[in-house]
């Protein structure tokens, strides 16, 4: 029932927000570590942390405009993969801050980096957990997904992806082996 709560002000507060440039500006959140957060060893409980990246996502529709589309539409935003990387705990009540950001796309996918941030004794930041997601739009009135040229075309830019590094060609690859390893089962 919390994240319902953070929706709902994310939902409130977004309007007073800056709006963002479609792919390019990040999305930044800031939260604090909640008691309702925490899993037995007392740190915040991996599975928050993907629960809070949908936030960071939603917010992310939000500022650049895109949810008048997605709502229009009926669209439904999917994750397709994700991979995450965690660095430090976060402790009961410790504040910190959700930084999305769309790094390149294909077709029908983007990929979006979700970066936790927290501030060291020495007031810099440290990344308390590092993910990327392949995520895309369905449509499910057409059974498929939504091509990135006509979202793009629905917030009004037009863009050539940047050249993915090295880490989300290897995000990629692994997504690929671990698709191709399932079918083979089937």
């Amino acid at each position: 029932m919390n994240l319902w709560f953070r929706l709902i002000w994310l939902l409130l507060t977004s309007r007073w927000r800056p709006r963002l440039e479609p792919l390019g500006d990040p999305s930044t959140l800031p939260f604090r570590v909640w008691p309702h957060d925490l899993d037995t060893s007392l740190h915040m409980n991996n599975g928050r942390y993907w629960s809070l990246m949908d936030l960071g996502r939603t917010d992310l529709m939000l500022r650049t405009g895109l949810w008048r589309a997605v709502l229009r539409h009926r669209w439904v935003p999917v994750v397709n993969t994700g991979m995450i990387r965690f660095r430090r705990e976060l402790r009961p009540f410790q504040p910190f801050r959700i930084e999305t950001a769309i790094l390149c796309w294909s077709q029908s996918w983007l990929v979006i980096e979700h970066r936790i941030l927290t501030r060291g004794k020495d007031g810099g930041d440290i990344v308390a957990a590092h993910a990327l997601v392949r995520a895309a739009l369905y449509d499910r009135a057409g059974r498929a997904y939504v091509p990135v040229d006509r979202l793009m075309a629905e917030i009004g830019r037009r863009r050539d992806s940047p050249e993915p590094g090295p880490e989300i060609t290897a995000f990629l690859a692994a997504d690929a082996a671990l698709r191709d390893s399932v079918a083979m089962r089937l």
